[in-house]
């Protein structure tokens, strides 16, 4: 029957999946969740034969909950956008793309900010999905974004919609296509209003990032063959000097200067060149420009704000130095030595935290992870910030941003030349004395409030800047922030289980007893009630710890009898 009908049979999958979304069930159980997931991969094996019929079908299920205000709404969203970004987008018709899905996209993309329940999700999902559209459809993005740019140049009004110039910061973008967005940004920048100068400036900087993250090799060649399409000054030259220029005022210049970085970080010969002590007149501000960034980043610069700024800009660039290779002797890691002792000043000050005022917590402590990350790959061996953090005495803030550093160097080594964690296997005892003390903070504050619920880690990183220490006394806030810190210390062990199982120089039966109180530490998470996140990690971090290679580390010199010894049934 599928076969002679297949709209009719399409359309009847897409209204089995429309029916049991949250906004038209209310709260999901397992059951239905389950059943959601099953028809949702009947759309993606379907969408190989009948993509345009199934993009259609869901497309009219965003346009229908386009005005819903239900409690489930947002998880619907999200149940559709995560299909949709399960798509084959290369056989996508542009004109269904321009006239029908694009627009929707946008709209989520634009209108769920914070504030809204999900947002962060919601962003992630929508703007999941217009990269996945624009790898294969770019010049339908592209003429969206260049459309607006246009408008804009003519525009006479003081307050603008950028929403469409921000599309730039979600799409995939190579060497090529951020060449096309830098050109287009120079033909137009000079005549647009403030509002939109600074939308874009915003939004250029994300877009190399999605050309760094996603193809890391063609960066890589722009420092070890000059003549590669992005080599050549020209439009970043051009740019850069166009946003020296907007940058008249400090505030300006502390919008400006992460993108300013970025730009010189594109023009491997300037950065050769401006490293000399004199210079030609046209490479002048842009040495002026690393100047009164070194300035600023040592507290020269006569403003906080500008301060702030210049830490964003060397995060930035000690981040992108980590994509090239040290074996090709780039001076821009010559550039990094001059800025970096005064960057982790800066940012790990335990007298001092580092925070840019309320709102920017969460910005504040991923700011800090990449620089932590960056410093770890750069030199693994220079290690004084990784000692602040590991302090017991230190904001519990730097102890967040130590693990999660640490869970990110795991998980996240793509590139053959980037440091691994074995380097920091040495502080094995220390993170376990972390594990544990935090560890007995959240028991302790279990039995002494309610039960408290496990929320996203993301919502977390505000609580984490309350400067707790390990040995005050546990309130129900700071049972919250233990919480999370102790989420994230498990799923470091889970991650790599060898970090808090070394033992150097220890004897057997100190070793086996470190290792039957991490065990035991996990044990206890297991059946804790409303914490189904921290529980879930926890027996996952106990599978990994007991796979065979993994066992022989419990105690090398007798990992049999250790794993015998050790009985769940005394430490619950």
């Amino acid at each position: 029957m599928a076969a002679h009908k297949p709209v009719e049979w399409v359309q009847a999958v897409i209204n089995r999946f429309d029916e049991q979304l949250p906004v038209k069930t209310g709260h999901q159980n397992n059951h239905t969740k389950v059943s959601t997931e099953h028809n949702k991969e009947c759309l993606i094996n379907i969408s190989k034969y009948k993509f345009s019929l199934v993009i259609s079908g869901l497309t009219n299920i965003l346009k229908n909950v386009n005005n819903m205000v239900s409690g489930a709404f947002n998880l619907t969203l999200l149940a559709v956008y995560l299909t949709l970004q399960s798509k084959d987008c290369l056989r996508l018709d542009e004109t269904m793309l321009v006239k029908q899905l694009l627009p929707e996209i946008c709209h989520f993309i634009h209108t769920y900010r914070e504030g809204h329940q999900h947002a962060a999700e919601l962003r992630a999902s929508a703007s999941g999905v217009l990269f996945s559209l624009s790898c294969n459809n770019f010049n339908a993005v592209f003429s969206r974004i260049s459309t607006r740019l246009q408008e804009l140049t003519v525009c006479s009004e003081d307050t603008v919609d950028v929403h469409d110039i921000e599309l730039m910061q979600y799409i995939n973008v190579d060497c090529f296509k951020l060449k096309r967005l830098l050109q287009e940004t120079v033909f137009k920048f000079k005549a647009l209003k403030k509002p939109a100068q600074l939308a874009v400036i915003n939004s250029l900087e994300k877009a190399f990032w999605n050309w760094v993250e996603n193809y890391p090799d063609e960066f890589t060649m722009l420092y070890q063959r000059p003549q590669t399409d992005m080599a050549g000054q020209d439009c970043k030259e051009q740019l850069f000097d166009l946003v020296d220029s907007f940058a008249e005022s400090a505030k300006r210049k502390a919008a400006v200067w992460p993108l300013q970085i970025i730009l010189l970080i594109l023009c491997p010969e300037i950065t050769h060149v401006i490293s000399r002590e004199v210079v030609e007149e046209s490479k002048a501000n842009k040495k002026l420009f690393l100047e009164s960034l070194r300035k600023a980043l040592a507290g020269q610069g006569g403003s906080k704000q500008l301060t702030e700024s210049a830490a964003i800009a060397c995060v930035k660039l000690c981040k992108a130095s980590t994509y090239i290779n040290l074996e090709d002797h780039s001076g821009i890691f010559l550039l990094v030595q001059s800025f970096v002792v005064d960057l982790k000043a800066l940012l790990f000050s335990p007298t001092k935290p580092f925070s840019r005022g309320a709102g920017s917590q969460n910005a504040d402590v991923d700011l800090m992870i990449d620089c932590f990350v960056s410093c770890f790959r750069i030199n693994p061996h220079n290690n004084q910030h990784f000692k602040v953090c590991l302090a017991s005495s230190s904001p519990s803030t730097f102890h967040f941003v130590l693990v999660n550093s640490l869970h990110r160097i795991i998980t996240n080594s793509d590139l053959d030349w980037w440091s691994k964690i074995d380097a920091v296997y040495c502080y094995s005892g220390e993170l376990r004395l972390m594990f544990s003390d935090t560890l007995s903070r959240v028991m302790q504050g279990l039995h002494t409030h309610a039960p408290l619920r496990m929320t996203s880690s993301l919502s977390f990183k505000e609580k984490m800047t309350t400067s707790l220490k390990f040995k005050e006394r546990t309130t129900d806030l700071d049972t919250r922030s233990y919480k999370c810190l102790l989420l994230v210390l498990v799923k470091l062990i889970h991650a790599d289980p060898k970090l808090m199982l070394h033992n150097p120089g220890k004897q057997a039966q100190e070793t086996q007893s470190s290792t039957a109180e991490l065990i035991a530490g996990l044990v206890q998470l297991v059946p804790l009630a409303n914490t189904a996140q921290l529980s879930q990690e926890a027996m996952e971090a106990l599978l990994v710890l007991h796979l065979p290679e993994t066992i022989e580390l419990w105690n090398p010199e007798a990992p049999i009898e250790t794993f015998w010894d050790i009985r769940y049934k005394d430490m619950v």
